[in-house]
């Protein structure tokens, strides 16, 4: 009774969901690249309209369990289908891990290998709030150079998105014993740029609703930008708390942009605990393949400053005015070397005395003799 009525109230939140989300925010496409990758936090903001986004990756894992005597070793493949659908803010994504474990038991003397997904789950993602859609808050503060680059109590609130989605399991999965083969998950995703270069996501979810086992779990990660701007790292905090499975995990990594289109990444982290101890490593990249384009918005729809601000009064004739100024300074026009103009009234006037002094010259001189 008591996973009906949590199934039957998370039907009535996602309703009402449905409702609000076409009233609220906008997203932010970017020019450079948007992956979730090398962390499990993943962003607040959707690819972009008409993007479709491919993220993976290897995987590599070490596990010791010292209750139950047992060494495993993990190979997987992390993987992430995004694309953005129908609008800016929405998008629908594909992702998971399928792995091989093969684990052996120290007492019994035997192994056993499990190979099966143990992440798949499609879902979609809303832009609920965007904090940097008005263009006054992406504008330099000019008389502040420490609200600029300096961390501000404001630029904790953040940018909020919402998931829903399911789980789905194939065949007889070894990872999950007597889970039903859909179980649906919820997510709230956050995230706030605290300066110019650092930013911080946080990720809070129930998951496998309905199933044996639900699970809460969340993750915060801080990235930070070199001066490089191609060149970033991260650290991350993941926190997992279900009756099958309870951790606390820590990992971090650089990533590398090649491309606007293109990145690299490598990451690595360990548990917290020794049932079972964890220590993993992950390599991959994420490539887009960008067809968006910005739509088509009507005059009297626009905001002021979308298409570089009003038109200032008399703009043109303070241009003209100073066109005329500069070819005074110059002394003629543009062209005026290839055109005779002739002599201008002041040169004729200078010519006329100069003719005046040169005949009063010569009758003075004429040689006569006045009596």
């Amino acid at each position: 009774m008591g996973y009906r009525f949590a199934i039957g109230k998370t039907k009535q939140a996602l309703v009402i969901l449905v409702f609000v989300i076409p009233f609220l925010g906008l997203s932010q496409y970017t020019d450079v690249i948007n992956s979730n990758r090398p962390g499990k936090a993943v962003s607040a903001y959707a690819v972009g309209k008409n993007v479709i986004q491919l993220e993976g990756g290897l995987v590599f894992e070490q596990q010791d369990h010292t209750l139950l005597n047992t060494q495993s070793g993990i190979w997987g493949l992390d993987y992430s289908l995004r694309y953005g659908l129908l609008f800016e803010q929405l998008e629908i994504n594909w992702e998971g891990t399928f792995q091989n474990q093969n684990i052996t038991f120290a007492n019994l003397g035997t192994s056993e290998n499990r190979t099966n997904f143990y992440r798949n789950r499609i879902g979609l993602k809303y832009l609920l709030y965007d904090r940097y859609k008005s263009p006054l808050r992406n504008k330099p503060n000019l008389y502040s150079w420490r609200k600029d680059h300096l961390f501000q109590l404001s630029n904790l609130i953040p940018s909020v998105s919402l998931y829903a989605g399911a789980n789905i399991l194939f065949g007889d999965n070894p990872f999950y014993v007597g889970d039903p083969t859909v179980s649906p998950r919820v997510m709230v995703a956050t995230q706030s740029r605290l300066t110019p270069r650092f930013v911080l996501i946080s990720n809070m979810a129930y998951d496998r609703i309905g199933s044996p086992f639900p699970e809460w779990n969340y993750a915060v990660s801080l990235s930070y930008a070199f001066r490089n701007p191609k060149w970033s790292t991260f650290v991350e905090h993941q926190g997992i708390k279900s009756d099958r499975y309870a951790d606390v995990l820590i990992r971090g990594g650089v990533v590398h942009l090649l491309s606007e289109q293109l990145q690299m990444d490598v990451n690595l982290g360990a548990s917290f605990k020794n049932t079972p101890s964890r220590i993993f490593i992950s390599t991959g990249a994420s490539y887009r393949f960008d067809f968006h384009k910005d739509d088509a918005k009507a005059i009297e729809d626009q905001q002021a400053g979308e298409n570089g601000g009003p038109i200032k009064k008399n703009v043109m004739k303070k241009k003209e005015r100073e066109k005329r100024k500069k070819e005074k300074k110059a002394g003629d026009g543009p062209g005026a070397e290839d055109i005779d103009l002739g002599p201008t009234k002041k040169q004729l006037r200078k010519k006329k005395k100069a003719d005046k002094k040169k005949k009063k010259g010569k009758k003075q001189d004429n040689g006569a003799i006045d009596f």
